[in-house]
Parts: structure tokens; C-alpha cells; sequence
């Protein structure tokens, strides 16, 4: 990352507001010139990107908020015979998943035709349909990864796992491919159990620690974790442990979403303690914790609207505003040198994928806002920080 001038927000905002308004257009430009940076190629290793109209919507959107590479999770749908059949459900995400290599190989070309400029990594849903010969076959075909949600803990994950010992013939197999579980890192709530949202995550880690004991060489990335416990475990595993890092979790704490649905999102954001562990590990610079944003776009109806018998969804979208969101936060806690490796180089060394020449060039501002929202047809979606101040732009080529 090259970095021509550093400012701090509050010092440099204090100082414009000293400076007589006639001449502050002069000293923005003046300012917004001399700041920038330039970032390598960057990587988004979890994202969601729809079907349909809504696809074409936001696939779109992760060129636009600087990202080259999208680590595309499963949308809960099934492709076939080149076309989309659609099963009646609350959310976009529609049933049942992809579990073949075709279907999710049509679903690349959909993204293709979307956007061919994007360099798009497939994954299969974890289900009793995959089989080791499929795991071999999605390999073959390029296919990166495979994702796992515990049942009932998600956005129609009502086909989700109840354990994992039934599926160790895949693990195997995808060990010998070299393939990456992609594991959402939560247990269903539970009563029975003191089980619910705020420790679903901390609930789950003996189950991460198990399967690396039993598959050492199989490579798994902890999703979107939360909390300090997920960070602590996943720097005790090996080096083929890694753990994905939103930008909504670098911002968020429950007091953000308890009663404000448009930061509600599945894993919940959780104390001030968490938070803040996020934020050491990126200071840190530690290799294994990447950025994935888990960018979720929803209709803003099924965001906005909740009843006695429908919650609202859960899913923060950010896919927009992405880089810009990164440094701004990634400045706020003084950690705006660490950009580069958490965007790009961590998580492509995990992945073994190369950066490209392509690099972005992100210039501070003193005056930019978040679109209150996009459109495309008659499909509409809301940001995270929709209207609210942003530090950093992308440098239009």
C-alpha cells in the first residue's frame, strides 16, 4: 500500500471548520489531492450476490466499491436445465441450495454475464446431496470452497447441518483436493442450553477446534466471526485456520441493532469487548484474519418491515461502499497501514490466488455521503451508513 499523506479525521474536520466558507472548496480540493492510497487488487472472501434482477443489481456493486475478486457464497437456490425455478419464500435467498458443480458453474456465468470484469471463486452448499466424487469433480472445475450453515441459524438454513461426523468423507475428500470449508460459526439457539444469538458463536468453537484436530491439513476459514473467544481460538489453531473479518463488525455492537433493523444481521454484532478485539487482530496484522465483507443484500421491505409472525431479514449490505467503508474504519482505530494486507494480501496468500496488476487508488474527502440508496428495474436496495459521512472515495481511472 502507498501511502502519500496521512491525516487524522477529527484534526483534519476541526481544521476545515476554521477555515471561512468561501475558502473551503480551495482547501478540499487541496487536501483530497495530497491524501491518498493506492491498494493492491482488492479481495472480498465472502459475499453474497442473489439471483434475478436483485443480481443484477448488486453484482454490479462489488466493482463499484473497488473489490476485483468475489468469494461468492451459495445463494439458497437451485439452477437447472439453464434455467431459475424459484420456490415461493420470505427472502431472496430461495431453496434449495446449490450441491453440484453445474449448477453453481451456471451460476458463475450468470455473475459472468453480470459483470466478466469480477474474478469470481464458486462454493457448494454443505448438504447430504454432496458426495466425495462431486467434491472431486467441483475441484476439477474450479470450484474453491464449500460453505456449512448449522441448521436454523441463517437466512433459510433450515437445511443446515446437525453435525458434522456424517459428513467426514467429504471433509476427506476436500483435504485431498485442497478445497476450504467455509464454516458460519454459530449453534442454533437453544433454551435448553442458555443458547441464544449472543454466545451461539462462542457455542461453536469446540466445534471448529474438533474438526482441525481431525482434519489438520484441511483448510477452514472461521466466517464473519464476533467475538473475542473467536479470535483467541482461531490464533491457537494451525496455520490452515483462518477467519473472515465484515466491516459492519468493525462499526457495530448490539446496541446498534437491538431495535434498529437496518443493522440487524446474523452473526449479531456483540459487546464493546468484541469489537474491539476485531480491531486489535487487524492492528495486529495478524496473516490468518482477512476481510470478507458477508455484503447481504434485501429488498428494503423485508429490511424495514417486521410483524408478530415474520422478523425482519438479517443482512447488512455494504457491497458499494466497501473500500471506502474499510479505510475510513480502518482509520478510525488506527489502523489505516494495515488496509493492503486486510483487503488483499492475507486472504489471496490463504487462497493462493495472486494479486493482479490491477491496483485502486482511494483519496480522503472531507464531504462525501452514502447514497441513500440504488435502483435497478424495479429491485431497490438500502446501504449500511445510508446518508451518514464517509472519509475516503475511490479515484475514478
Amino acid at each position: 500500500m502507498v501511502v502519500k499523506l496521512q491525516s487524522r479525521t477529527k484534526k483534519t474536520q476541526a481544521a476545515f471548520l476554521r477555515v471561512p466558507p468561501r475558502d473551503r472548496d480551495l482547501l478540499s480540493q487541496a487536501i483530497m489531492s495530497a491524501t491518498t492510497i493506492s491498494v493492491a487488487a482488492p479481495a472480498d472472501f465472502h459475499v453474497h450476490l442473489r439471483q434475478g434482477s436483485f443480481s443484477e443489481l448488486v453484482t454490479s456493486h462489488v466493482r463499484l466499491g473497488g473489490f476485483s475478486l468475489a468469494y461468492v457464497m451459495v445463494p439458497i437456490i437451485r439452477l437447472t436445465f439453464h434455467r431459475i425455478f424459484l420456490l415461493t419464500g420470505p427472502q431472496p435467498n430461495l431453496q434449495p441450495p446449490i450441491v453440484n458443480t453445474e449448477e453453481a458453474l451456471l451460476y458463475k456465468a450468470q455473475l459472468q454475464a453480470i459483470d466478466p470484469t469480477i474474478e469470481y471463486l464458486m462454493t457448494l452448499y454443505l448438504s447430504p446431496d454432496l458426495t466425495p466424487d462431486e467434491i472431486r469433480k467441483a475441484k476439477q472445475s474450479g470450484i474453491v470452497g464449500v460453505k456449512s450453515y448449522p441448521r436454523g441459524v441463517t437466512t433459510n438454513s433450515e437445511g443446515g447441518i446437525e453435525s458434522y461426523e456424517v459428513y467426514y468423507p467429504i471433509f476427506e475428500a476436500m483435504e485431498e483436493q485442497d478445497m476450504v470449508l467455509n464454516l458460519h460459526g454459530e449453534v442454533p439457539s437453544d433454551p435448553t442450553s442458555n443458547t441464544c444469538v449472543l454466545n451461539a458463536e462462542a457455542t461453536f468453537l469446540p466445534h471448529l477446534v474438533k474438526l482441525h484436530k481431525r482434519f489438520p491439513k484441511l483448510r477452514i476459514v472461521l466466517e464473519h466471526a464476533t467475538t473475542r473467544a473467536a479470535v483467541e481460538c482461531v490464533k491457537s489453531l494451525g496455520s490452515t485456520v483462518a477467519c473472515t473479518i465484515t466491516a459492519h463488525h468493525l462499526d457495530l455492537v448490539v446496541d446498534d441493532w437491538a431495535g434498529q433493523s437496518w443493522n440487524f444481521c446474523k452473526p449479531v454484532a456483540k459487546f464493546p469487548d468484541d469489537r474491539q478485539a476485531l480491531r486489535e487482530v487487524i492492528k495486529e496484522g495478524h496473516p490468518r484474519f482477512f476481510f470478507g465483507s458477508d455484503s447481504a443484500p434485501h429488498p428494503p421491505d423485508r429490511k424495514s418491515v417486521s410483524s408478530p409472525k415474520q422478523a425482519c431479514a438479517a443482512g447488512v449490505y455494504t457491497s458499494p461502499i466497501l473500500l471506502p467503508l474499510v479505510a475510513t474504519l480502518l482509520e478510525s482505530f488506527g489502523a489505516l497501514d494495515k488496509l493492503e494486507h486486510f483487503v488483499s494480501g492475507f486472504g489471496r496468500a490463504f487462497y493462493g490466488r495472486p494479486a493482479a496488476d490491477e491496483r485502486v487508488t482511494l483519496r480522503k474527502t472531507l464531504h462525501k455521503f452514502v447514497e441513500d440508496s440504488w435502483a435497478l428495474g424495479d429491485a431497490t436496495v438500502v446501504p449500511f451508513w445510508a446518508g451518514k459521512q464517509i472519509g475516503w472515495e475511490i479515484v475514478s481511472e
